[in-house]
């Protein structure tokens, strides 16, 4: 009995013997799974607060002397929580009012002092003029950047304030790289004219007591559209953060998250605006890519060709239209104005 328990014993033992490398092997590479799982969160966490946290520079070296007159504007973005800053250029007999919105990181003057140029010309062809800081920009409130899935209630709160202060009866909105995401999610987010009570309940209420419907927005330029609203990040991801090749899809899902938003399919919600649309790209655009902006245009032509234009700068990159071909970029802008919102007279 003694030497059967004995060899039980010694059977025992030596099969742990035999497995201790296997464990040990197991476990390291548990250990190793687990430490790049870690370090993936964290560098995820790290790039998506920097990112979010990136603060708008402040207008600043332009001389009165050179603005159009304009009124300082204070008003709050629909979220009821953001104040924002703005100026309103107003002109005689308006046409409508054009809402400029900037890109992320930029403020109410995207294109520098430079951008005086195109809005004297806007005021001289009677369009009223609204430029503002969005969320975390300039001199306006908020403590993160969302790359448009929170700046979209920004634009509604410049609609409404427009709607207050100026007396056309619609408005253009002028996105201009993420300014396309919140401008299109404006839209978007608004009810169709008409929406009975029932239709509305379905609304924040925020945007149920607003007064106003998808109507009030009669036209969209659009700088730079990405195909889908994370498109912005991705790029930015893999240029600027720590392994961002890596992370360059969990960060747009974390901003997403903090958010409450989901990503959304810009190109079909740009295919189907129903008003008329002018899209701005540069032919050497590698940040969103020339060749996916190509194809919103290609699909946005087919199902609405009538009350679609575009034009492509060559030699610009991202959002260098304007510096690389000023007098093209506000011709081209002026004649979309002038053959969809011209009234005769």
């Amino acid at each position: 009995m003694s030497r059967v328990s004995s060899g039980f014993v010694s059977f025992s033992s030596g099969s742990i013997r035999k497995r201790s490398p296997f464990i040990t092997r197991l476990a390291l590479a548990l250990s190793f799974v687990a430490v790049i799982i870690i370090t993936f969160i964290a560098l995820t966490v790290f790039s998506s607060n920097r990112l979010m946290n990136k603060k708008g520079n402040v207008v600043t070296n332009v001389p009165s002397n050179i603005l159009p007159s304009y009124s300082a504007t204070s008003f709050e973005s629909i979220d009821g929580q953001t104040a924002l800053q703005g100026w309103f250029f107003k002109t005689k007999n308006p046409i409508s009012t054009i809402i400029v919105v900037h890109d992320s990181g930029s403020n109410r003057l995207p294109f520098g002092v430079e951008m005086i140029d195109m809005i004297e010309g806007w005021l001289e062809n009677h369009y009223n003029v609204f430029l503002f800081d969005q969320r975390n920009c300039g001199t306006s409130g908020g403590d993160c950047c969302t790359y448009g899935y929170l700046e979209w209630q920004d634009v509604v709160g410049a609609i409404s304030i427009v709607r207050q202060i100026s007396v056309t009866t619609d408005v253009i909105l002028f996105g201009i790289g993420t300014g396309c995401t919140s401008s299109v999610l404006a839209y978007t987010y608004l009810p169709p004219e008409g929406a009975s009570e029932q239709d509305l309940a379905a609304y924040d209420k925020n945007v149920r007591n607003l007064g106003f419907s998808k109507s009030y927005i009669a036209g969209m330029v659009l700088d730079s559209p990405a195909k889908e609203t994370d498109d912005y990040i991705k790029p930015e991801v893999v240029r600027t953060e720590p392994l961002g090749f890596i992370t360059q899809f969990a960060v747009p899902y974390a901003i997403r998250v903090s958010s409450g938003s989901s990503n959304v399919s810009l190109a079909a919600e740009i295919a189907r605006l129903p008003i008329p649309v002018f899209i701005i790209y540069g032919g050497h655009d590698t940040f969103i890519g020339a060749d996916k902006i190509d194809q919103i245009i290609t699909e946005r032509s087919r199902l609405n060709s009538s009350i679609t234009k575009s034009i492509m700068v060559s030699g610009a990159g991202y959002l260098e239209e304007y510096s690389i071909n000023k007098n093209l970029y506000i011709e081209t802008v002026n004649d979309f104005l002038n053959a969809y919102f011209l009234k005769d007279e």
